[in-house]
């Protein structure tokens, strides 16, 4: 730990004059490239004050010869659901909420609930971010017709539980977005000006927003699909409405943001929620994000065969994934109690506290079989790690 520590002492902090890059970090990559797994990739390592890392490689746009660039703008899926988890540990900071309290203490509706035994549910905030409460989910065209976090309610009243609550868990796409809401209700304000004003500004977050559409139209990374006839990447055109007003500040997925800009998030987390002296998270906090609260229950995105059965070595914190145990692959290079989430678009972030690093990847294809089991994100961290050991 204290050769490391030393080593990225000797790393130049970023500035626009110079990108400090890890050897081997840019062939790891373009190897993917190469092989017409993605179009282009911006990585990013950083400690909790310095960028050791950034670097492009590939293209923004194949057609158009367009090469990727640092400030490119991603679509980030559920990388938004730490960021919506953040902005619920705000709130209890403030004494506002807690996680503890029924979520009927702010949406009144959901005292009616029932299990799937017909027994009150009793939904609380942490089931919801968790993956734990058994809520139903709700078509989700009908979701982005919804137009506010406010009028998608009654749709995820209406769908069945799926469970008892605590019974197991199931990645839940409705309960992130019911959170997001009691945010709104418990801020007095909509969910993206919650999030603009304690998070992304405090931050330096410039370019993170819902409205990437409307805002960056010129610096978005073109989102493509692999042909699984030919392996050629097609582009993947987005729905109308897609990163625009049209649709609600969704918490379960809805951000687009760049490398840099998701970057200072994780060093915000690698602080214990300072950022650059000032402090936006508790440690009590930050303790909840980054440690189990899901006790001994399998979690996560590797609990099948053909991922290699890890379900037991992932528990869930409030809003992010939380590595028990190192396994072959994804997490070889990761430290127990390493944190972070991916996105459908293959996006990741990963922060490994005990060494005081964390991993952020940006690319824009979905129908990976599982983008948190992703070769290309392996081979990044497996390089970067690689060369901040020598």
């Amino acid at each position: 730990m204290l050769r490391l520590l030393t080593v990225l002492l000797m790393i130049p902090t970023f500035t626009a004059c110079s990108t400090p890059t890890l050897h081997g970090v840019r062939p790891a990559v373009q190897t993917t490239i190469d092989a017409g797994g993605i179009a282009g990739a911006v990585t990013v390592v950083v400690t909790r004050d310095r960028v050791v890392h950034l670097d492009t490689a590939g293209f923004a746009d194949l057609a158009r010869r367009k090469p990727m660039r640092t400030d490119t703008v991603f679509y980030i899926a559920s990388m938004t659901k730490p960021v919506t988890a953040a902005a619920v540990l705000m709130l209890q900071d403030e004494g506002k909420l807690n996680v503890s309290d029924p979520v009927s203490k702010f949406i009144p509706e959901f005292a009616a609930l029932k299990t799937p035994s017909g027994r009150p549910a009793n939904l609380t905030i942490a089931r919801l971010l968790t993956h734990t409460s058994g809520l139903g989910e709700a078509p989700l065209e009908q979701v982005w017709q919804a137009h506010t976090l406010a009028n998608a309610i009654p749709l995820y009243l209406a769908a069945p539980m799926q469970y008892e609550p605590g019974e197991k868990w199931k990645y839940t796409q409705s309960g992130i977005n019911v959170a997001a809401r009691i945010v709104e209700v418990a801020g007095g304000m909509t969910f993206d000006e919650f999030v603009q004003k304690s998070i992304f500004d405090p931050l330096g977050m410039k370019s993170t927003t819902f409205y990437a559409m409307e805002k960056f139209p010129g610096r978005l990374a073109v989102s493509y699909t692999k042909n699984a006839s030919n392996g050629v990447l097609e582009v993947n055109t987005p729905d109308a409405g897609f990163g625009t007003h049209q649709r609600p500040p969704l918490g379960n997925g809805g951000l687009f943001s760049t490398g840099p800009d998701y970057a200072r998030f994780c060093q915000m987390l690698l602080g214990k929620g300072m950022f650059r002296g000032k402090r936006l998270l508790s440690p009590e906090a930050f303790k909840l994000m980054s440690t189990i609260q899901t006790g001994d229950i399998p979690t996560g995105f590797f609990q099948s065969k053909e991922f290699g059965n890890h379900g037991t070595s992932y528990g869930w914190g409030i809003g992010t994934c939380i590595l028990r145990a190192p396994h072959e692959g994804v997490a070889a290079m990761l430290s127990p109690g390493s944190f972070g989430h991916g996105g459908a678009w293959g996006t990741q972030a990963w922060v490994d506290p005990v060494r005081g690093i964390a991993y952020v990847l940006m690319v824009q294809r979905t129908n990976f079989p599982n983008s948190d089991a992703s070769d290309i994100r392996r081979d990044f961290q497996q390089a970067a790690s690689d060369a901040l050991a020598k």
